[in-house]
């Protein structure tokens, strides 16, 4: 089913950080609304800066999928590093925001090697204004994260949208 929430880990299965398990509810996902995560994550490997995402993003148009650019920092972006970006949001020294404080989830560079688990955890998706191109629909998402040339992760997500 085109549009039902799925997720693969996409390395060639010698990448050092895999995604264990990841559950979203509701399906789809509404915005503005509530969302329910939990996922599981091991890391063979710490991550440190500069830690690089290549993320590509697609739209279904009928039975095509289109590749969406990167636009104000969404869509089909790359961010040469998610260390300085998460810095930015959550200053260093400051507390990492709930829920991630109380499961012990860093949430800044480096991270360590080990296994990282949230439980089911509720998050209030506001009311923003996305791009034009954000519409409802179904998506597929690829992201690839890596440390001077090497890939650590790479993970592909498929969901679907659906503004009030």
């Amino acid at each position: 089913q085109v549009g039902g929430f799925a997720w693969e880990n996409c390395g060639d299965g010698r990448d050092p950080v895999v995604l264990q398990s990841l559950s979203v509810a509701p399906d789809p996902i509404s915005i503005p609304g509530s969302l329910r995560v939990s996922a599981a994550v091991n890391s063979g490997k710490a991550m440190a800066s500069p830690l690089k995402v290549l993320l590509v993003v697609e739209k279904a148009l009928g039975d095509l999928w289109i590749q969406l650019p990167c636009i104000d920092q969404l869509g089909s972006c790359t961010y040469n590093d998610v260390c300085t970006i998460l810095d930015n949001l959550i200053p260093p020294g400051t507390a990492c925001p709930e829920p991630l404080l109380t499961y012990g989830i860093p949430c800044h560079c480096p991270f360590k090697a080990g296994s990282y688990s949230l439980p089911a955890s509720d998050f209030i998706l506001p009311d923003v204004e996305l791009p034009a191109w954000m519409t409802n629909g179904n998506y597929r998402v690829r992201a690839a994260v890596s440390n001077g040339g090497e890939e650590l992760a790479c993970v592909k997500l498929a969901f679907s949208l659906q503004s009030q």
